[in-house]
């Protein structure tokens, strides 16, 4: 039997309400935003809800410096997960809101969204940054780019 999968590519914008030099941030992970997203699924839909989700559900891959993050949903549970996501508000009592950027049935294609994504998006961060850009930062970012291709179901 083949699991029918759902994939989000999401972007993470991080205290959407204030400038970004305020200083304070929260460095997503894998954990955390898999955690904000399982209490949003048991808030807006109980127990039941929260059980028929977790079966495929995964948050495959995060970048916590694109805040560009890879989630797996079932095919049957992926609105529900999606709905979820979206009423997402914090990570860790720090303001948050979650964009869809890509949907997909496959992970190939997912992979090359994100992949597109990602380097967008650092490009953007290279902007932001300036001179005071790392070969540490490139290097952690050439890391995540490679961990997307390696991304199995």
């Amino acid at each position: 039997m083949v699991f029918k999968n759902r994939y989000m590519v999401m972007e993470v914008f991080m205290n959407p309400n204030k400038d970004q030099a305020a200083g304070d941030s929260i460095i997503i992970t894998q954990f955390n935003v898999s955690n904000a997203i399982k209490d949003s699924i048991l808030v807006n839909f109980g127990e039941c809800g929260l059980a028929a989700s977790l079966g495929s559900f995964q948050v495959k891959y995060v970048n916590p410096i694109t805040n560009v993050c890879i989630i797996r949903a079932s095919r049957e549970e992926y609105e529900k997960v999606w709905a979820s996501i979206t009423m997402v508000r914090s990570i860790g009592n720090f303001p948050v809101v979650f964009n869809l950027l890509d949907l997909s049935g496959n992970l190939q294609a997912t992979k090359t969204a994100a992949l597109k994504c990602e380097e967008a998006k650092f490009e953007q961060f290279k902007l932001m940054v300036g001179d005071r850009l790392s070969a540490e930062d490139t290097h952690r970012m050439n890391n995540h780019l490679a961990k997307i291709e390696v991304l199995e179901h």
